[in-house]
């Protein structure tokens, strides 16, 4: 049998990466906020089972996250695949929430959304992202400490249960960095 003749379920077999493909990333308009809802309800689904409840993204109001915060999507082949929801701080970067399509998990859009965070960060001045997460979403606390997010805290919510709070310094303002000569 020739390769070529092989049948293969996924889809996606053969296709250039997401990254090969290089994705779009625009602020969301306050239009947005309805395909905003669904991706996130969609990309936190797989979570309730987990701990019993919708997490918080899942229940946001959207169309105030679009006024008062920072969100961009990530558009692939003019198709809505991931979202970043960012809070500038007086000192940091606040990533609040992070999705990704579920077709389009593990694919590192993930990793290009945080990537992006960063940059946005220090166009803003900032030395440091910071973000939390429930404590159950092991995949994500396993992601973001691969990235270089280190944890801060823990601490136990009644309602909501373990929120972990991770922090992380870029490059440019982080250790071992020298200031420049007046």
């Amino acid at each position: 049998m020739r390769n070529n003749d092989l049948k293969n379920p996924d889809p996606t077999y053969g296709q250039p990466s997401a990254q090969e493909r290089r994705p779009e990333v625009r602020r969301a308009a306050p239009g947005d906020a309805e395909s905003i809802r669904d991706l996130t309800r969609a990309a936190y689904a797989k979570w309730v089972e987990v701990i019993g409840r919708e997490p918080r993204p899942m229940t946001a109001d959207y169309d105030a996250a679009v006024r008062d915060h920072m969100v961009d999507l990530l558009h692939d082949g003019g198709r809505l695949v991931g979202l970043i929801e960012t809070r500038p701080e007086a000192d940091h970067l606040l990533i609040v929430n992070v999705a990704v399509a579920p077709a389009f998990q593990g694919q590192g859009l993930g990793r290009l959304l945080l990537a992006h965070a960063e940059k946005v960060a220090e166009a803003l001045g900032h030395g440091e992202t910071r973000l939390y997460t429930n404590g159950r979403f092991t995949d994500n606390l396993r992601l973001y400490g691969r990235i270089g997010y280190q944890v801060d805290r823990e601490e136990v919510h009644p309602q909501l249960g373990m929120a972990v709070y991770m922090s992380k310094r870029l490059p440019a303002h982080g250790a071992g960095r020298t200031p420049a000569a007046d």
